[in-house]
């Protein structure tokens, strides 16, 4: 949607409607559902008998669901873009262009949506930010001009919560 779509509207839109600007972002950033379900198959499998990618992708796309996971999503989305059009002062712009390990702020956006589902999406998000599963490392290892260095984080929120989601289900 643009933006005279949004300003001519009430400050909270439908759930719905966020939603599918998230998964459109993320479909344009290069990052499917499927994609993050298979790194909740990866995380759960070993937990849950039978398992399917098919319940993987529910639990996802429930995720996908919450208000502040959306806005997570594309809050993180714009500062990718921004940083790669040089769009944030320096120094801030070349530490986030380069994904400094000391940065940590990258971390701290996705700590809004790891919470929603207790203390084992924590743990999660850690696992999966130190080992890099599936989509998580292609994007953090794009080295063209893009930058993800919120999008990786978050898609491994998304992944940790809804892993977290599926195994308080079971």
């Amino acid at each position: 949607m643009d933006r005279e779509h949004y300003t001519k509207r009430s400050h909270k839109f439908p759930i719905e409607e966020l939603t599918r600007e998230a998964k459109a972002a993320l479909k344009e950033r290069g990052v499917t559902l499927q994609d993050i379900a298979k790194i909740v198959y990866q995380l759960q499998s070993a937990y849950v008998e039978e398992l399917e990618l098919e319940t993987c992708m529910y639990h996802v796309t429930k995720v996908l669901e919450k208000r502040e996971v959306v806005h997570a999503i594309l809050t993180g989305i714009a500062i990718d873009k921004m940083v790669e059009e040089d769009r944030f002062p320096e120094p801030i712009n070349t530490i986030i262009k380069h994904d400094e390990g000391l940065f940590g702020i990258d971390e701290i956006l996705p700590l809004s949506i790891i919470n929603l589902y207790g203390s084992i999406g924590l743990t999660n998000f850690g696992y999966l930010d130190k080992e890099k599963i599936g989509i998580i490392r292609e994007l953090d290892r794009t080295k063209d001009n893009t930058v993800n260095t919120f999008l990786d984080d978050l898609i491994a929120a998304v992944a940790a919560a809804a892993a977290s989601r599926l195994a308080h289900s079971v």
